[in-house]
């Protein structure tokens, strides 16, 4: 999977990380068009997992 699967708004699956992650913060979730691997980045960072393992957590949310 190279894209990420985002299903509905972008706020709306940022509320459910911080919900499942609570040590996530508005500045790690921060998603700007371009920027996926900067995202993917500091989520990779801060939870410990791939970011293939991201990718699929953000497709099921």
């Amino acid at each position: 999977m190279n894209k990420l699967a985002v299903k509905g708004n972008w706020n709306e699956v940022a509320g459910k990380l911080k919900q499942k992650f609570a040590g996530l913060t508005d500045d790690d979730l921060l998603f700007k068009e371009g920027k996926e691997e900067e995202l993917l980045g500091r989520l990779q960072k801060k939870l410990g997992k791939t970011k293939d393992e991201i990718r699929s957590l953000i497709g099921k949310l």
